[in-house]
């Protein structure tokens, strides 16, 4: 057991490993529910259960949500079902790979939390101004991550909608053809016995679309994420130990420096020049697009932006 534990916290802890931390937070707090489900029914106290599921799952009324505003977040980390986490982190994982791989780590989150969020509020909007969803809206709860992973497939296939994924039985199908099918789907079942999380996909696919055209002319919606996550990453960063050197340099070179340090890492992202371009360009020639490594992946991305 020790063993499976060090291999998540291995796992947990790899740098630029975003795709696989969401997916391990999100079976974590499956396993969480799960073991508390049981644990809870054994001993005769579900109703324990389900009041710790409530503070959890996003509700339909606008007034329950307004005290417990924080579902708008947690409610997409969340499942109860094993199929349900099975099928969201695989549509997380397929579609996101491709996201880690053009627009990098850091998009993939704020792709994911916008997305998410985005689910909550079109389902809070419809539950609370839409007459057949009002009727249902002091009943209604939500959970799972599906409209995160929407957003991220929905993203994936704006991005790269000619990529194709290798289907059983089917054979290679464009991924815009695959994220159609299943927007229709969340259509057809809007008005249907999980009509709120199919409100929740449609929100999400609509982010994830709106996410990567805006980013394709320069504008990160994940900004916010970003800021909040290299915070809170800073306030759990050990602090160094203070070194007292001879020579003091000027507090404006020191100024300059730790600037320096600050804005020269892997978020801050320079416009490839076009020899460099050019270079990509000849690799494509010669031996196909799929022959791109990551960087140079994101260094064409990075050109369209600026064209």
């Amino acid at each position: 057991m020790s063993g499976l534990l060090d291999d998540f916290r291995n796992e947990f802890n790899k740098p630029n490993n975003t795709l696989v931390q969401l997916i391990l937070v999100n079976t974590v707090v499956f396993l969480v529910l799960l073991l508390s489900k049981v644990g809870l029914t054994m001993a005769g106290n579900l109703p324990v259960y389900y009041a710790i599921r409530e503070q959890i799952m996003i509700p339909g009324s606008i007034s329950e949500f307004l005290h417990r505003p924080w579902t708008l977040l947690t409610y997409f980390f969340a499942h109860e079902e094993i199929f349900h986490v099975l099928y969201n982190m695989l549509f997380l994982y397929w579609f996101g790979k491709l996201i880690d791989e053009y627009l990098g780590n850091r998009r993939l989150v704020g792709l994911y939390f916008m997305g998410g969020i985005a689910g909550g509020l079109l389902y809070l909007i419809m539950y609370n101004t839409i007459p057949y969803f009002q009727a249902q809206a002091d009943t209604a709860r939500m959970l799972g991550a599906s409209a995160a992973a929407f957003a991220v497939a929905v993203g994936a296939a704006t991005l790269l909608p000619n990529y194709t994924f290798h289907l059983l039985l089917i054979g290679a199908v464009r991924i815009k053809y695959i994220v159609f099918f299943f927007i229709i789907l969340s259509v057809a079942n809007s008005a249907g016995t999980n009509a709120g999380g199919n409100l929740a996909h449609l929100g999400g696919a609509l982010m994830g679309f709106s996410y990567v055209k805006l980013l394709q002319n320069g504008t990160d919606l994940g900004r916010p994420v970003h800021w909040i996550a290299e915070g809170w990453n800073n306030l759990l960063k050990p602090k160094p130990a203070v070194k007292v050197s001879y020579r003091q340099r000027s507090s404006a070179s020191t100024q300059a420096s730790t600037f320096a340090s600050t804005t020269s890492g892997p978020a801050t992202l320079s416009t490839p020049d076009q020899d460099e371009i050019d270079t990509i360009l000849d690799k494509i020639s010669r031996s196909g697009y799929e022959s791109l490594t990551r960087e140079e992946k994101q260094k064409l991305f990075r050109a369209s932006q600026r064209n």
